[in-house]
């Protein structure tokens, strides 16, 4: 998350008004990254602290309101107000450095930037006062009335943790309530780690080694003691590093490419993946991806690290279809499913605002659909890798059961499975399978 000590460009008072309009955007079904893609540079920063704020208290936020406010308020308010309490629930660890007094004031004057709240400001000047007074005495109690866990879930989320966590799932959900760090995979095309470390430490910026995950060693891996805009990283936009989960960085390692090795990522945007299998080996890449919109982040991602070379192939189509294959059996196989993202929620919160009960089950007919099709692609004696950045089962190890009893054929090989989230990493599944025969 972006220091908010360096974001100050936008003035609070403006920033809350588009945060509030950015929640209200997430709460009507769309998601934040689209949102925030439609801002301005200098707009963007602020405005997702803010608004990820707001999605990960929300709870807390909402209690808060209801107690000052029974009745329920105007959407537009009550977003605002959304946004703004959370600025109070900070610790000092999230680097909050507003005043009582400057939260409460350009609250205010948001309030009269937009027509739909402009008539509120007694309302929201009386309950920010309240909530000045009793935010960091309720943030600090260790009682469970009426709920501790400050971020949205949706009951069925709730109880699909609870089922197959019981041990762990408040953990979880704590986990993921928290501001995610900014993890980094050093290009180790460029320089080492400890390198890259050095150039870090003299631009005043120390870094942590991140050893390995599950028994997966990581050898780029490094997470920022305080996070900084990515632009502001040593040699960022020459290709030295780049932002990546330490859950997400197994992915390339345990697919494992080798040089003139046919290889297909098969569901490729934005292209993090893409990158990494082509640092670790000067392999004969296609890049699929159907999504329109997101298929040129695989170029861009390539191009900022030097790696958009001839024996790269940037393919839009289906992954479950075979209208775009030339016929030319692969090597090895990175699929990274569609998926319900629920393993990700702290660097996305608005994911439990967005997923719907019914979306799993549609998400594993087209897992299914894809796993299927990608298998057909493989050649004998190759690899198939079979990623979620999910942690429910059902799109996890119940999907990788059902593929070894639906292919005779596929023989499973050593890989973490379930992940979990930590402090340093994200919920990922992993299955990794061999095709013993044509």
């Amino acid at each position: 998350m972006t220091d908010p000590k360096k974001i100050r460009s936008l003035p609070l008072s403006e920033a809350i008004t588009i945060s509030a309009q950015a929640v209200g955007e997430v709460l009507s079904g769309r998601s934040l990254t689209e949102v925030l893609d439609e801002l301005e540079p200098h707009e963007r920063p602020i405005v997702q602290s803010l608004s990820f704020d707001a999605l990960r208290k929300w709870v807390r936020s909402q209690e808060l309101i209801k107690q000052f406010i029974p009745k329920a308020p105007p959407p537009e308010v009550e977003h605002l107000l959304s946004v703004a309490i959370p600025l109070f629930l900070q610790s000092n660890a999230d680097g909050n450095s507003y005043a009582a007094h400057t939260i409460v004031d350009q609250a205010v004057k948001a309030c009269g930037e937009y027509d739909k709240t402009m008539y509120a400001k007694g309302l929201v000047n009386a309950v920010l006062r309240k909530v000045s007074l009793i935010a960091q005495a309720a943030e600090s109690e260790k009682g469970y009335a009426p709920d501790p866990i400050p971020m949205f879930t949706p009951p069925w989320w709730r109880a699909n943790l609870k089922r197959h966590y019981p041990k762990s799932w408040q953990a979880i959900l704590f986990a993921q309530a928290k501001r995610a760090p900014l993890i980094l995979r050093v290009n180790q095309q460029q320089q080492t780690r400890a390198e890259y470390q050095a150039l870090l430490k003299e631009a005043g910026m120390t870094s942590t080694p991140i050893e390995g995950i599950a028994s997966v060693s990581l050898p780029a891996a490094l997470v920022l003691d305080a996070p900084v805009p990515v632009g502001d990283l040593p040699n960022f936009y020459s290709g030295a590093v780049s932002v990546q989960d330490a859950g997400a960085q197994l992915a390339a390692l345990l697919l494992a490419p080798k040089a003139g090795e046919l290889v297909l990522d098969a569901c490729a945007a934005p292209g993090g993946k893409t990158a990494h299998l082509l640092e670790l080996a000067n392999c004969e890449m296609t890049a699929l991806e159907l999504d329109g919109n997101r298929i040129g982040k695989i170029s861009g991602n390539l191009d900022r690290l030097h790696l958009h070379k001839d024996n790269v192939k940037i393919v839009r189509g289906d992954a479950s279809k075979n209208g775009w294959w030339d016929g030319i059996l692969f090597d090895k196989i990175l699929l990274d499913a569609p998926c319900s993202a629920s393993g990700i929620v702290s660097r996305h919160p608005d994911i439990p605002f967005l997923r719907r009960e019914a979306d799993i089950k549609a998400l594993q007919q087209r897992q299914r659909a894809i796993l299927s099709q990608a298998w057909k692609m493989l050649k004998p004696e190759g690899l198939l890798l079979y990623v979620t950045c999910s942690i429910f089962p059902e799109e996890g190890e119940e999907q990788a059961l059902w593929f070894a009893a639906e292919h005779g054929n596929a023989v499973r090989l050593d890989a973490p499975g379930q992940i979990l989230p930590t402090e340093v990493n994200d919920g990922f599944y992993y299955a990794l399978f061999k095709k013993n025969g044509p």
